[in-house]
């Protein structure tokens, strides 16, 4: 059986079973509701691969300290297993791979070191900025957006995520054209935010191509994202950047600043460019 019974929604949606007889394998299910586009929601899979290796890895290496991973083929909800590699044990890293399967077709290939991050200072010095944003009361929740969007993102209803009106011009056929799309975000059930979900935050918000009125399901082919601190309970404040589009490809840059207003994770992504 998973390791608890799971009270959020998140925490069903990345629980784990030991294989009895495989050792590094852990078996799971990928829900409904999680989906974008073609394929379940890829910061979902980072977090589901990352689970199995944090499992792995031991009580002395529980959260993700940087986690890559390389988006092989679009994974649909249903059973899924992810075999993990420990490589190096150290007093306060540890390093592993991951791969998650389903059905024997390879979805997902992740590297990834683990630590104890309760056990750091949890400062986050750097020359960065949040995002000035208005109060989520006077931003514009997941409600308002365009049909075309809710249709093809059942993922957006687990999510409370608030844009900031400045960014979200493209929902009205007026897209800003500066690259970049900004709000709250929450989950919808409450559930804290913690170093696991903070790999969902990152690749939850709508592709920032939108905002370059190139609406559209933007395929991940690569994710890394560094969680620098645990956040505190609360909204987070993400922002999604983008400078290039190039071949077919855009990559999305993210932070993500918790309410005490510390950066506690930052990611890039390389993606298709919505045809």
């Amino acid at each position: 059986m998973p390791e608890t019974t799971p009270a959020f929604e998140f925490d069903q949606a990345v629980a784990l079973t030991p294989h009895p007889a495989e050792p590094g394998r852990y078996d799971g299910e990928l829900g409904e509701g999680w989906q974008i586009g073609g394929g379940v929601n890829g910061g979902l899979l980072l977090a589901f691969a990352a689970h199995a290796l944090a499992l792995e890895a031991g009580a002395g290496h529980p959260h993700p300290l940087t986690v890559s991973g390389t988006y092989i083929s679009a994974s649909r909800p249903g059973p899924a297993t992810v075999r993990t590699e420990i490589v190096r044990r150290g007093r306060s890293l540890a390093t592993g791979s991951a791969v998650l399967s389903q059905g024997g077709e390879e979805r997902l290939r992740v590297t990834a070191a683990l630590t104890d991050l309760a056990a750091l200072d949890g400062e986050v010095a750097t020359t960065a900025l949040p995002p000035q944003l208005p109060a989520p009361e006077q931003c514009v929740g997941v409600e308002h957006a365009p049909r075309e969007l809710l249709d093809q993102a059942a993922l957006l209803e687990r999510l409370d995520l608030r844009l900031d009106p400045a960014s979200i011009g493209w929902a009205l056929g007026q897209p800003a054209k500066q690259g970049r799309i900004q709000g709250w975000f929450r989950l919808a059930d409450k559930r804290p935010a913690d170093a696991l979900s903070l790999l969902l935050t990152a690749d939850a918000l709508p592709p920032v191509t939108f905002d370059l009125g190139r609406p559209g399901w933007a395929p991940t082919i690569d994710l890394t994202v560094h969680v620098r601190a645990l956040p505190t309970d609360g909204w987070l404040r993400v922002s999604h950047a983008t400078r290039n589009l190039a071949g077919g490809y855009f990559e999305e840059d993210c932070e993500v600043w918790d309410e005490a207003g510390r950066l506690v994770a930052q990611s890039r992504q390389l993606a298709k460019t919505p045809r």
